[in-house]
């Protein structure tokens, strides 16, 4: 059994992990509000994007002048996981949800005969793939010293992609990331950007109602478009990925504060009984004594 002092020092240590936790929990709520606002932000362009894509996909079907970017180098012998996860722990499930989920579609492709190539975007990712998937991380992309996610970030990921793909190093493309939905539910999702993915059977995409007429004409506008369509994706799994990892955060946290609670609660009852016991054993102890006499 543990001594007094023992008693003493643990819930000590447990109350300066609890304010620790507690305020790990306010700042990932303070961030959170902000996080959600810039990838609720992002949706509707990234969206729009799709549908854009979608309508001019139409004209380049059955061609064989279509862009190798929307149409594939014609195989999908070798493919790229681009897995985004965070720089930090501390946040529950979620980087081995995203982690998890990449796993899995690497396991599929190689036992279908393909082989698979993963870049890591985000230090946990690479911690965990590392163990099992080492040889397959061709590099790492760490974003920690980065306070707040903008285009530039998302962008410089899109061109190394980029630049892969046309220094023929895959043909398919899969990005892994978690889709925010609330505090308690990040959603684990995988989206194929290179070719870039199109409704199956698809000859129009809702515009809002609106009739566009191209300018220059579509394989022009495609060749800006594709690319920057990468990096679109890539940013918009960039800001899910933030606010579901705060999301994450300030529920683990909220979680090990009360768990914290609760383990005080019974280190204090526990060192409460004990006490009384030895005030207990020392007066029967002195009046015995005093008897004796």
């Amino acid at each position: 059994m543990a001594s007094l002092k023992d008693l003493r020092n643990r819930i000590a240590s447990v109350k300066a992990t609890q304010k620790i936790t507690k305020a790990m929990q306010m700042v990932a709520a303070a961030k959170l509000r902000r996080a959600q606002e810039a990838a609720e932000a992002a949706r509707p362009y990234a969206e729009r994007m799709d549908a854009v894509l979608a309508n001019l996909a139409v004209a380049f079907q059955g061609r064989h002048d279509a862009p190798t970017l929307m149409s594939g180098t014609g195989k999908d012998d070798v493919h790229l996981l681009v897995v985004a996860t965070a720089d930090r722990g501390l946040c529950g499930g979620f980087n081995n949800s995203i982690v998890k989920l990449a796993k899995e579609r690497a396991r599929r492709l190689m036992a279908d005969g393909k082989q698979v190539k993963i870049l890591c975007v985000g230090k946990k990712g690479f911690d965990i793939l590392r163990r099992d998937y080492g040889k397959l991380v061709i590099d790492t992309i760490e974003l920690r010293e980065v306070k707040k996610i903008g285009f530039t970030h998302a962008d410089e990921i899109g061109k190394r992609v980029l630049s892969l793909f046309d220094a023929g190093e895959f043909d398919v493309c899969t990005l892994f990331y978690a889709k925010f939905q609330s505090v308690i539910s990040q959603v684990p999702s995988a989206q194929q950007v290179i070719p870039a993915s199109v409704p199956e059977g698809a000859e129009t995409v809702d515009l809002g109602g609106a009739v566009y007429d191209y300018e220059p004409d579509e394989a022009e506008i495609l060749q800006d478009l594709l690319p920057r369509n990468v990096s679109v994706q890539i940013f918009r799994a960039l800001l899910e990925n933030a606010a579901s990892e705060q999301g994450a955060r300030m529920s683990a946290m909220d979680n090990a504060t009360r768990n914290a609670g609760e383990m005080i609660d019974k280190l204090t009852t526990s060192y409460n009984r004990q006490r009384q016991a030895q005030i207990t054993t020392e007066l029967i102890e002195i009046i015995a004594g005093a008897e004796a006499l």
